[in-house]
């Protein structure tokens, strides 16, 4: 379908009591409006319908970057008073830099000091404990295999396994008072020691995404002007400037 002749100066029909992002936005609009007439046609195949598109692809381009400038005209107020907010706080409160976090930083590393070695103790506590219950247990288990026929030792034996028991019990609450209200946490943390291996597993586990990734890589390494990217076939594309 061949295009409509288009005025590209949006002032020759537009006036001029309009909030400027108002007219911008009709401006694009019709520039729109018509490269779709050109594209739902046929292929260019004179110099004067490649004239034409060339002009209207141009304008499309002018009129989107004064329209960017538009934007950024009417959000820099807000952008400044986000910055002036932010400025206020981040001495306090930015993420790892603010007074609070690297306070409690600071803090933090010297309560997991001392909560660390008051759980070591805990924890040699548990290991006494549980120790002499076995010992307990084995002994009085010794005394009632070597009671039998003999009520005396017997007895014996019986108040051998009650302590036992006892000394059982006390090792147990030593042990969940060694593992329980430390106010410590475990962290798990991946520490790279194998590149191929984690490379292999990483493209197993997300293919879309790690290939996503290399192609990310590839295409930055191809704008800074590298012309063999191992893996890759770097070609010259021609595109409308």
């Amino acid at each position: 379908m061949q295009a409509a002749t288009l005025d590209l100066n949006p002032r020759a029909v537009i006036g001029n009591n309009r909030p400027p992002d108002a007219i911008i936005f009709e401006e694009i609009q019709t520039l729109f409006d018509e490269a779709k007439n050109w594209a739902d046609g046929e292929p260019i195949t004179t110099e004067q319908q490649h004239d034409a598109v060339t002009k209207l692809y141009t304008a499309l381009h002018d009129a989107g970057k004064r329209a960017d400038e538009l934007r950024k005209d009417e959000k820099k107020p807000l952008d400044d008073e986000i910055t002036a907010i932010q400025g206020r706080y981040n001495p306090y409160i930015q993420p790892k830099k603010g007074k609070v976090d690297l306070g409690k930083d600071a803090l933090g590393k010297m309560l997991a000091a001392w909560r660390a070695a008051v759980a070591k103790k805990r924890e040699e506590e548990a290991r006494l404990a549980r120790e002499e219950a076995d010992r307990k247990i084995a002994e009085a288990q010794a005394a009632i295999r070597a009671s039998s026929g003999n009520l005396a030792e017997r007895e014996v034996a019986e108040q051998l396994l009650t302590e036992a028991k006892q000394s059982d019990r006390f090792a147990k609450r030593q042990d969940k008072a060694a593992t329980t209200g430390t106010g410590l946490r475990s962290v798990w943390v991946a520490t790279l020691q194998d590149a191929d291996a984690a490379l292999d597993w990483a493209y197993g586990r997300d293919p879309v995404r790690f290939t996503e990734l290399v192609q990310q890589m590839a295409n930055e390494a191809v704008r800074t002007g590298m012309r063999i990217v191992p893996g890759f076939v770097v070609s010259d594309e021609k595109r409308a400037a």
